[in-house]
């Protein structure tokens, strides 16, 4: 998909405060510093529309992104090592589950893992929290400049097996430095915008 609008339109914390449309959604979900703002950008083809922070925990807000005026990235709270009260953690904990649980339009979860490593406990949660909630997970391996060609396969099977991927689950390798897998991604959240 050639993206000719990107911006952001809200940075939401309770449910008054989310778009009053029929868009659908796709929200990004990972552990903080992952990767999700390259992601972003890369998919998006701008610099910097999501801002790049080497300190975990920037995003503390669900921030809806409207993309060529027919669907909305929403980049959620990173989970994970942020430097953050255990009282904020536990506020965004509320609100990402409330938006998870209870958004008509959310199409399905970007869950966006390191390529290089195992997924993380963290990252297994959330995934089996999506499982039970029945809400679509579409899974990206990120990174993936940052290891030979040769040893993708074996990361791959490493993170489907870690996560317990079924053969329907989307597992997607990505790479925000060469755009490894971006037409994929787009090709599948078109798909599953439309259905």
């Amino acid at each position: 998909m050639k993206v000719n609008s990107a911006e952001i339109v809200i940075s939401a914390v309770k449910p008054h405060q989310y778009p009053d449309t029929d868009i659908p959604e796709f929200a990004l979900a990972g552990r903080s510093n992952v990767g999700k703002s390259s992601f972003i950008n890369k998919m998006l083809g701008r610099k910097a529309l999501a801002r790049i922070s080497s300190k975990p925990g920037k995003t503390q807000t669900l921030n809806f992104y409207l993309i060529n005026e027919i669907l909305h990235f929403v980049d959620v709270p990173g989970y994970g090592y942020a430097k953050v009260s255990k009282k904020e953690r536990e506020a965004w904990g509320r609100m990402i589950e409330t938006y998870f649980t209870s958004r008509e339009q959310l199409k399905a979860v970007v869950l966006i893992t390191d390529l290089r490593h195992a997924p993380t406990k963290d990252d297994v949660m959330m995934y089996e929290f999506l499982k039970h909630y029945g809400i679509p997970a579409i899974i990206i391996a990120t990174k993936a400049d940052k290891i030979s060609k040769s040893q993708w396969q074996k990361h791959l099977k490493v993170t489907r097996e870690t996560l317990d991927l079924s053969k329907d689950d989307h597992l997607i390798l990505f790479s925000s430095e060469t755009g490894e897998g971006k037409d994929k991604v787009w090709s599948l959240l078109q798909y599953l915008a439309k259905n």
